[in-house]
């Protein structure tokens, strides 16, 4: 027996004016290890397709339920050709959002540096001061993974060893890295005090904290703001089950995402089984090329 759908947060009854609806699945999904090095990228991909296109997608390209998957899909005989078509029936109909774990957690610390672990920071497009830290690993050799694998102890809210060892060890590693000579970072804005708080927030359940180790939240954020557009059209998303998008989240998300008259683009998200939608089969392929072979995007 399939075991009922969690999370979500169900839309309105009736949604006025302009809608699309999405349907979206991830690839490279590693739990709270960001640093496995055999999966640094998560990608998120989303299709606006009906579910009849859908199902005439998988027919074209000779798919049935149990081929679905990337690594299967990128091993045919055929592969080239196939994704070919695959590519070519989703103009304008598909976007695909990569996300690098590492700089992904180089913005979470940054996030700590300035003191504004919000949902509203997940928003943020300026990434210059994190992508000015992602570039010391090319100078601080191990001290970098070192570094990253400390906050992600200091941050984490499971068999967390007690908050005074976390902080010491946080900043010891971050001590390490302010000897490779980049004390002009934000690394001197990584007091013990902003870490004590951060760890001590976290294992309280501050909920107004975004998960610091989930980088779904900023890449379904980048995908509603992505549909939305222009005219700030509303996005009901169909979404692969996942147990990071809780009510709770995603409706600190969809106020975040608010403009100042409290309209949010994000209308609602339903979760789906992906064996039972084909949109969401589609999404979850798309991913899986996208984050095997991003050649074929462009990168």
């Amino acid at each position: 027996m399939r075991t009922p759908l969690q999370g979500g947060l169900p839309p309105p009854p009736a949604l006025a004016g302009a809608v699309v609806e999405i349907a979206c699945d991830e690839s490279g999904f590693s739990g709270t290890n960001l640093l496995d090095p055999g999966l640094p990228v998560i990608t998120h991909a989303s299709v606006d397709l009906s579910v009849s296109e859908a199902e005439s997608l998988i027919a074209a390209l000779r798919l049935s339920p149990h081929e679905l998957k990337s690594g299967a899909f990128l091993r045919r005989p055929d592969a080239a050709e196939a994704l070919r078509e695959l590519l070519a029936a989703l103009p304008g109909r598909a976007l695909v959002h990569r996300v690098g774990k590492q700089m992904f957690l180089a913005d979470r610390i940054v996030d700590l540096a300035v003191g504004e672990f919000t949902y509203a920071r997940l928003l943020d497009d300026d990434h210059t001061a994190a992508a000015t830290l992602y570039r010391a690993r090319e100078t601080a050799g191990g001290d970098w993974e070192a570094f990253l694998a400390a906050f992600m102890d200091l941050v984490r809210t499971k068999r967390r060893p007690p908050i005074d060892v976390v902080v010491a060890a946080f900043l010891r590693a971050r001590d390490a890295l302010l000897r490779h000579g980049l004390g002009d970072t934000v690394l001197s804005e990584l007091t013990a005090e902003r870490a004590r708080d951060l760890a001590t927030r976290l294992g309280h359940d501050d909920r107004s904290i975004p998960p610091p180790l989930e980088p779904l939240l900023p890449a379904l954020a980048a995908t509603v703001r992505s549909w939305s557009g222009d005219t700030r059209r509303q996005v009901l998303v169909v979404h692969d089950e996942q147990s990071a998008l809780t009510a709770d989240r995603l409706s600190r998300l969809q106020q975040a995402l608010a403009d100042p008259a409290g309209r949010s683009p994000l209308a609602g998200l339903v979760m789906a089984d992906s064996r039972d939608d084909p949109r969401v089969q589609v999404a979850d392929l798309l991913a899986g090329v996208a984050r095997r072979s991003p050649h074929c995007f462009g990168e």
